[in-house]
C-alpha cells in the first residue's frame, strides 16, 4: 500500500493542500498492469534519424519493456546490458495535454553519474513550429553527478533553447525517498515547487511567442537518459540497474 505523504508548509513554501481554489482535472496513479495506450506513448529507440542520442548525445536507447506497474507504482529501470544502456520514455502527446493549472508528481529518484531522470512537458506544437519555439517546462531534472541538487528550467527560443531561464536548488537528502515535484502555470507567471517549497519563478515582462510559448496546452513526459550533455559523458557503469519510481502524477486547474 502506498505511503500517504504529508504536505509540510517550508520557509518561502506554499502549503498547497488548503488551497480550495484548486480541482482536480486527471490524475494517473499507476494501478492495473500496464500502462494504458489510451493515456501513454512509447518513444522508442535512439532518436534517429531525426534526433539522434535525442538531441543532447545521450547514451541510451529506449524500450517498451524497461517499466512495470507494480503496487501502484511506475517502476522505469535504467540498464547495461552488452555494452548497450536501456531506459524508457514515455509521453501524453495527443491524448493527455494541458493549458494552465498545477501540474505535480510524486517520486524516487535514481541515483549515480551519468544518471538524469526527468519530469517534463513540451508545447502540443512542436511537430509545427519545431523545438525550441513550442516551449518546454522542466518541471524537474536530476543528473547524478550533481548529488542533492534539482533543476527547474524553461526552454524558449528567446532563449535559444539554452538554459538561461532556470534554477538549480541544492535539497539536501533528495536521493532519501519519496518528493514532490511541481509547476503552477498561469497566463502571467510559473512557479515550481519541491515537497511543496517554492524554488524558482518565472514571470516576464514582455509575452512574445520567443520568450512566453505558454499559452498553449503542452503534454507530459517522464523518462531518464544516460549520459549526453546534461547528464555527463562520464558515465558510471557500476550504478546500474538503477530505478525510478514514480507513484502519481496529478494535474489540478
Amino acid at each position: 500500500m502506498k505511503n500517504i505523504s504529508i504536505l509540510i508548509l517550508l520557509t518561502f513554501g506554499i502549503c498547497f493542500s488548503q488551497n480550495p481554489k484548486r480541482k482536480l482535472v486527471w490524475e494517473e496513479n499507476f494501478n492495473g498492469s500496464k500502462l494504458d495506450e489510451k493515456t501513454w506513448n512509447f518513444e522508442l529507440g535512439n532518436g534517429c534519424p531525426n534526433n539522434c542520442g535525442w538531441g543532447n548525445n545521450e547514451k541510451q536507447i529506449y524500450t517498451n519493456s524497461n517499466h512495470e506497474l507494480k503496487d501502484g507504482f511506475l517502476i522505469i529501470t535504467i540498464k547495461k546490458e552488452n555494452e548497450t544502456y536501456s531506459s524508457t520514455r514515455i509521453t501524453t502527446a495527443g491524448k493527455k495535454e494541458f493549458k494552465y493549472g498545477r501540474i505535480e508528481a510524486r517520486a524516487k529518484l535514481p541515483i549515480g553519474k551519468g544518471i538524469w531522470p526527468a519530469f517534463w512537458m513540451l508545447g502540443s506544437n512542436i511537430e509545427k513550429v519545431g523545438w525550441p519555439l513550442c516551449g518546454e517546462i522542466d518541471i524537474m531534472e536530476y543528473v547524478g553527478r550533481e548529488p542533492q541538487m534539482i533543476y527547474t528550467t524553461l526552454h524558449t527560443q528567446d532563449s535559444h533553447g539554452n538554459s538561461k531561464n532556470s534554477k538549480k536548488t541544492e535539497i539536501k537528502n533528495i536521493e532519501e525517498g519519496f518528493h514532490t515535484y511541481a509547476v503552477e502555470w498561469s497566463e502571467q507567471k510559473m512557479d515550481f515547487f519541491v515537497d511543496d517549497m517554492l524554488v524558482y519563478t518565472f514571470k516576464p515582462e514582455a509575452k512574445t511567442e520567443a520568450i512566453w510559448p505558454y499559452n498553449q496546452p503542452f503534454f507530459i513526459l517522464l523518462n531518464v537518459a544516460v549520459g549526453g550533455n546534461f547528464g555527463g559523458h562520464d558515465v558510471e557503469d557500476s550504478i546500474f540497474p538503477q530505478q525510478y519510481i514514480i507513484d502519481y502524477i496529478k494535474v489540478y486547474e
